[in-house]
């Protein structure tokens, strides 16, 4: 993809979840952190192939339920920002659930258009037994990764955090 740096924890050439005899949990995880890391506008009809008509979503500012819901969040994420990707850093998978550490990678639209903006994160992931993304919750420092970013509010927000530190 083009603009996006490569993912310096993952030999690109190796991955162990795809490997013959790989379990089905694995195999799941697989196919999200796939499907992410490569997401374009186009493959947002498809979430609909990877989560449950039941799933739940929580992040900082959403809170939904089943693939539309969370259709309508990454649909806007494309029209919000500039050439969003996700670069998948590590992951813990445990039966049919994992946690994924991850660098959100993105550029303003009207703010700093030039400048890549990074958000780092994770992902709890739950998997009924289909395979699919039943329970997705985000965490990620609002106040720090993306407010502080921003021209009127990042100053008072960096200024609290001095406040409180001193």
């Amino acid at each position: 993809m083009q603009g996006q740096e490569p993912n310096p924890y993952q030999d690109p050439h190796q991955d162990p979840s795809l490997s013959p005899g790989a379990s089905p949990e694995r195999q799941a995880v697989a196919a999200v952190i796939s499907l992410f890391e490569g997401l374009q506008p186009a493959d947002i009809a498809r979430l609909g192939e990877f989560y449950s008509a039941d799933a739940y979503f929580k992040d900082p500012f959403n809170e939904v339920r089943g693939p539309a819901g969370v259709q309508r969040i990454f649909e806007h994420m494309y029209v919000a920002l500039d050439q969003p990707h996700f670069v998948v850093t590590a992951q813990v998978v445990e039966g049919r659930q994992c946690f994924l550490t991850w660098d959100f990678r993105f550029r303003f639209r009207r703010f700093k258009p030039d400048e890549w903006q990074t958000v780092r994160g994770g992902s709890h992931l739950k998997f009924n037994a289909q395979g699919l993304v039943e329970f997705h919750r985000d965490y990620w420092d609002a106040a720090e990764e993306l407010y502080e970013k921003l021209p009127a509010v990042g100053a008072l927000m960096r200024w609290l955090k001095r406040r409180a530190n001193s």
